[in-house]
């Protein structure tokens, strides 16, 4: 990977790329991008783990959720997820679907890697009638839910930082055999026209990354959407929380093997790279675009409030490998403010609806029993 980058850098008259073509090549190139590669990525094998891979309980929850909803408020039957990794979502959403009270589901998988559209194949052997497609104009104009877990801290970012009164666009050259960062006057206007509408104003010797591509994820998904929810889950920072001073060196990371790597320009196309999202951002701009804000929770709070805390098993087991110890173990970790959701928020938007936020809540114990 490290010479196609070398090569493709030099083929540049500038003799640099931007961190948002350095992460869209190590990311995503066909044949050395770390997501297109034919490896293990998720779960204890892999690099990361996300909810979905701690226990079937979270695709389950949200599938009983969204069912109720579809019913109550005669919602499209359909759901579109978006970088559906290794289909684990997908098959806990579809087995709780079909459990009871069978309602006919339409269930599309957006994906760009060869490596986890068939790992999703293999697992959802017995659903022929999910649809695997690799862009979102396939299913012009869809209704229903599109559903994402950790899609846009996984896009591509621009990197910018403030020294001594002027913005600069940190950028990625090559030199000898390691790829390295140089500093030039800040003269995307993308980048200045986001900061503006965003109203971020950089710190002294603040570094922060500015995400064009999840402008340009929305507009996709309000494009092809006529009507729904988008639900969103993912971790990132408010306007207010990125001004901090304890983040003034930005949140751009690399995983590989479970450990936590500062400089993502070591080892490119072998670690997984992420930062964190702009939600005030990716909420106004959802406005702009039609996707209008329900709500924005801690997924905590968010799983507490569709009634996962109902679905801890009462009878006690004392023995801590019963599948229902395991299972009352993994809603623990899931509602647990100091637990892995609660690094997690959910975003609902709607389009062409016209819920209320308290709609998507109204489900008593009885209803959840």
């Amino acid at each position: 990977m490290f010479h196609y980058l070398k090569k493709l850098i030099q083929s540049k008259p500038e003799k640099m790329i931007s961190y948002a073509q350095y992460i869209a090549e190590a990311l995503y190139h066909h044949k050395h991008g770390y997501y297109m590669r034919e490896d293990e990525k998720i779960g204890r094998k892999g690099d990361y783990i996300t909810t979905s891979n701690i226990s079937d309980i979270y695709g389950r929850a949200i599938a009983k959720w969204y069912k109720k909803l579809v019913q109550k408020y005669d919602l499209p039957a359909s759901v579109c997820e978006i970088g559906a990794g290794n289909g684990r979502f997908a098959m806990a959403f579809l087995e709780e679907w079909h459990r009871e009270h069978q309602l006919p589901l339409q269930y599309f998988i957006a994906e760009a890697s060869p490596y986890h559209l068939k790992k999703q194949r293999d697992l959802l052997t017995n659903f022929p009638h999910v649809k695997q497609i690799s862009n979102l104009e396939e299913i012009k104009p869809f209704k229903g839910m599109v559903f994402s877990n950790e899609l846009f801290d996984a896009l591509p970012v621009h990197v910018i930082e403030r020294n001594n009164g002027q913005l600069y666009e940190i950028m990625v050259a090559a030199e000898h055999n390691e790829l390295i960062e140089k500093k030039v006057p800040l003269e995307n206007e993308q980048i200045h026209r986001f900061l503006k509408k965003n109203q971020l104003v950089l710190n002294e010797n603040q570094r922060i990354e500015i995400p064009l591509e999840m402008e340009r994820m929305l507009a996709g998904i309000s494009n092809m959407m006529e009507l729904g929810l988008v639900v969103t889950a993912d971790y990132g920072y408010t306007t207010d929380e990125w001004m901090e001073p304890y983040r003034r060196n930005g949140s751009l990371r690399g995983y590989y093997d479970h450990k936590m790597f500062y400089n993502v320009l070591e080892n490119p196309g072998e670690m997984d790279i992420t930062s964190h999202v702009h939600f005030d951002a990716l909420i106004r701009e959802g406005e702009e675009l039609g996707l209008h804000l329900l709500i924005k929770q801690r997924q905590d709070e968010f799983l507490l409030s569709i009634g996962l805390l109902m679905e801890l098993e009462e009878s006690y087991d004392p023995n801590p490998f019963s599948e229902t110890s395991k299972r009352n173990r993994a809603i623990r970790s899931l509602i647990l403010p100091d637990g892995m959701s609660g690094s997690f928020h959910i975003i609902i938007q709607q389009k062409n609806l016209h819920l209320l936020p308290e709609q998507l809540f109204p489900f008593n114990k009885k209803s959840n029993g």
